[in-house]
């Protein structure tokens, strides 16, 4: 079953967000951001922006106010998305989403849960910041490189679609 697509007729560009303590701290590896970095070329969206940070409130909700100011049209964030103290991306992301895409983000873990029940313990977000063709689009993945697959397989083909509908009334 394919997706009926509109034409991607603007160039896209993507801030990658990766929210983990232990890659901070250099206890882990960041293998999410060239994964997502490969996944975004494949589909000719120019990465502007990629950065790792702390877990928590603070760091999230200002990580997304700068990349907000650079005006990308898309925003994807990896990790903090579970249930421990510190895994506050949903909470910051909410703040500045204008709209949710509660569909895309069930189909998320549709797709997540095909492989591991361990996708229903995520709480990420997909959303827009506005209603028009500044908006950007936020989507919380978890950390894990599965994951973040499985959004991608399902957000990426839906992004012409989604900045149609952000245009459609301004022409």
């Amino acid at each position: 079953m394919g997706v009926d697509c509109y034409p991607m007729s603007e160039s896209l560009t993507a801030a990658i967000v990766v929210v983990s303590d232990r890659i901070v701290a250099g206890q882990r590896d960041n293998t999410v951001t060239p994964l997502l970095q490969d996944l975004l070329a494949a589909e000719n969206i120019t990465v502007i922006d990629a950065r790792v940070i702390e877990e928590g409130f603070d760091p999230i909700a200002t990580t997304l106010d700068e990349l907000l100011r650079e005006q990308p049209s898309l925003i994807i964030t990896a990790g903090g998305t579970g249930i421990g103290r510190r895994n506050m991306v949903p909470e910051a992301t909410a703040l500045v989403l204008a709209t949710r895409l509660a569909g895309i983000e069930h189909q998320v873990l549709r797709k997540g849960l095909d492989s591991t029940p361990l996708a229903g313990l995520s709480r990420g977000m997909i959303g827009v910041t506005g209603r028009d063709s500044s908006a950007t689009i936020i989507a919380n993945a978890p950390s894990s490189t599965g994951g973040v697959k499985d959004l991608a397989a399902v957000l990426l083909p839906l992004l012409p679609n989604i900045r149609e509908g952000l245009t459609r009334e301004e022409r």
